[in-house]
């Protein structure tokens, strides 16, 4: 049995496959390389350089590997250029997932986690948003997950086939061990922005918004450390092969921090005061977005081991200083 991650060079993906690697799973990484590295996956991970939508090269995989499952993280992830290039999002995400949902329909993968998000769900109305909230994206990134969601719903009712969607909330942290972290130049994350800023790769932070309506007017996340999220991915994996259904579930904390909570946050662990700018806000963004996560503690044996946002901090800057060395050789 041998996991196929899509996008395992990235961020997240490049998270999954060390989780992978100290289960001692099988599995190969497709990844374009666009904005992932292939220095960040274990070096005894197969990678094929290429597009999902390349159908020649996902039949080789298929062919020379006994794929039983796929764990899909390839696609594009920025809010606001969502909305300035929203074809791009359709092609990335919507299009391109639906060639690998076929792929995997026509070669009996009967197993299928999805990098969905909590951009689907808007402006929630009633904080902490569940699973069942009204789904009105933002932004074409949302929408764009949204899509894929609803593709993989009515391929499961028609075909031998099952699903887990984990709808993420605020990504961040890196892996404790330090073997791979948030790598991408000019990430929008706003937790590696303000260790940048911290470390002087930046000339200042900006809040974009400071008029939400919340309780210091800046918008409010759920912060998932990302370690924890590679584990509830594999996890969710676990249950598809144990026989659970198809399901939806939010990956969270339930817990929300403000823009400048989190400046805050970042200021104490690296002991920098550095320069925060109002800016305006940016389209897109929703004001408060924050996990109901019952579906998934009561569905998954998840228990999420770095759940503080002081830690999450810790192992971003702790990346970034890696990185910071790594560069200057």
């Amino acid at each position: 049995m041998t996991i196929l991650v899509t996008g395992g060079c990235g961020y997240i993906g490049s998270h999954m496959t060390w989780c992978l690697h100290d289960a001692k799973e099988d599995f190969v990484v497709i990844d374009n390389l666009s904005t992932g590295f292939d220095w960040a996956i274990p070096q005894s991970a197969k990678l094929y350089e290429g597009e999902i939508t390349d159908l020649d090269l996902l039949q080789t995989i298929f062919r020379n590997h006994d794929i039983t499952a796929v764990i899909h993280f390839a696609g594009s992830i920025i809010v606001p250029e969502s909305v300035s290039n929203p074809l791009k999002y359709y092609n990335n995400n919507t299009a391109a997932s639906r060639t690998l949902i076929e792929a995997c329909v026509k070669n009996n993968i009967k197993h299928f986690i999805f990098s969905s998000t909590a951009a689907v769900y808007g402006d929630p109305e009633v904080i902490p948003v569940s699973e069942d909230a009204p789904l009105t994206p933002l932004s074409p990134y949302g929408t764009s997950k949204l899509m894929t969601e609803l593709m993989l719903r009515d391929t499961a009712a028609a075909h031998d086939f099952k699903y887990t969607a984990l709808r993420y909330f605020n990504v961040a942290g890196a892996d404790p061990e330090g073997r791979t972290g948030q790598s991408t130049k000019n990430a929008t994350h706003l937790i590696k922005v303000a260790c940048e800023a911290a470390l002087g790769k930046r000339t200042h932070l900006g809040i974009f918004g400071d008029d939400f309506d919340t309780p210091d007017g800046t918008g409010v996340r759920d912060y998932i450390h990302v370690s924890d999220l590679a584990s509830a991915h594999y996890l969710a994996l676990k249950r598809l092969r144990d026989g659970g259904d198809s399901i939806v579930m939010n990956a969270g904390y339930g817990d929300g921090y403000s823009v400048l909570q989190v400046i805050d946050a970042v200021k104490a662990v690296s002991d920098v005061n550095f320069e925060v700018k109002k800016e305006p806000r940016r389209a897109g963004d929703s004001p408060k977005v924050v996990a109901d996560n019952s579906r998934i503690m009561s569905n998954l044996d998840w228990k999420p081991q770095f759940d503080d946002l002081p830690t999450i901090v810790k192992h971003a800057l702790d990346w970034e200083k890696k990185l910071q060395f790594k560069n200057s050789l």
